[in-house]
């Protein structure tokens, strides 16, 4: 079995679909990776993949917003199909198994490790600090 994991970002928002009675979510993912070429400029270079995430589990597709942060995991699948030029085009398709949504660029949603928790008030009533009134360190830690 060959497995492709992939973090980057949502292109647009996703689509869900029924297909023979079975649910698909499809969306596609850009990673975008930063190098040097030989002469010492730095370049980019963005690999889209497709992806279709076929699952009963669909509650997660308002999620999958244009640019949110996604970790995909899946087996890899390569298509062609004839361009308008007459040329071959070349697709790499995922079939998910497992998504994750780890944040979005807007700060709209941010699930996993992307929340910033930090900027979110306390809520009425409660004792709990803000960041910027803590002054003196806390030396009573129970370990």
């Amino acid at each position: 079995m060959i497995k492709l994991q992939i973090i980057g970002n949502l292109g647009k928002d996703c689509i869900t679909n029924t297909v023979n009675g079975k649910n698909v979510i499809n969306f596609n993912v850009a990673h975008t990776e930063k190098f040097r070429d030989a002469q010492g400029n730095q370049k980019d270079k963005t690999i889209w993949v497709e992806c279709a995430y076929w699952t009963d589990r669909t509650g997660v597709a308002p999620y999958l917003k244009k640019g949110t942060q996604v970790y995909a995991e899946g087996t890899p699948e390569v298509r062609t199909y004839p361009k308008n030029d007459g040329t071959t085009g070349v697709s790499l398709t995922l079939r998910v198994f497992t998504v994750q949504l780890l944040g979005s660029r807007t700060g709209d949603y941010a699930g996993g490790g992307g929340e910033n928790y930090a900027s979110q008030a306390a809520p009425a009533g409660s004792n709990i600090p803000s960041p910027s009134d803590i002054t003196a360190p806390i030396d009573d830690l129970p370990f």
